[in-house]
């Protein structure tokens, strides 16, 4: 498997509409989330030129097998236009410091399906791109990522090693409990939470890992 890191511009030719594919077919097709998609594609107005983005997929194949944004939150970002409300009063972040975490998943289509959404977090997949995730934003000065997550997720967070805890209680969304995530970017001496491989930023990320060839 090979995880990929970069802003549109410095990934490979076609991996920017796969990964659209591949998140309407998680989001859209598999979880149901009422998305306006065009053609089977899933873009919206965070997808932007200075967007990072972090793929897994299996280097024979090319088949995506997770995907991740990454957005920092002194631009616009989605906790901050659409779900401020899980912040229940406070502020929402805004610094260079801080980016967010969106479009997470690590669903591999040709494999047993996951226990739940909330399985995606602790697949072996999805801790190898939590960490190229975090090892990304670190190196765009980020110290922490806010993400929105369904219960459950903080604990699978912490269970993986991570430093994660709620920003504030959770609340029902269209009937779906979901809560503002605090996840720490660890500093760059701390090993346990850095991928194994190449490592090579803001251009390409590429590590190697075990699930598919």
């Amino acid at each position: 498997m090979e995880i990929l890191a970069g802003t549109p511009d410095h990934l490979p030719p076609g991996l920017m509409s796969g990964l659209a594919r591949y998140r309407h077919r998680v989001f859209v097709e598999m979880l149901g989330w009422k998305l306006p998609c065009e053609g089977g594609l899933e873009f919206d107005q965070f997808d932007r030129p200075d967007t990072l983005y972090v793929a897994a997929r299996c280097k024979r194949s090319g088949r995506l097998v997770g995907s991740a944004r990454l957005l920092p939150t002194n631009r616009p970002y989605l906790l901050g236009e659409i779900f401020p409300d899980l912040m229940q009063g406070i502020p929402v972040p805004h610094s260079e410091q801080v980016w967010e975490l969106s479009r997470f998943a690590a669903v591999d289509f040709s494999a047993p399906p996951q226990d739940g959404p909330a399985g995606q977090f602790s697949s072996p997949v999805a801790v190898e791109l939590l960490r190229v995730a975090l090892a990304a934003a670190a190196e765009h000065g980020a110290r922490r990522l806010i993400t929105v997550s369904p219960l459950g997720v903080e604990r699978l967070l912490r269970r993986a090693g991570f430093q994660a805890r709620r920003a504030a209680p959770p609340i029902l969304v269209e009937g779906h409990a979901l809560f503002a995530c605090w996840i720490e970017v660890p500093r760059p001496n701390t090993p346990p939470q850095r991928p194994s491989g190449r490592h090579r930023l803001p251009g390409l990320v590429v590590v190697g890992a075990g699930g598919c060839l």
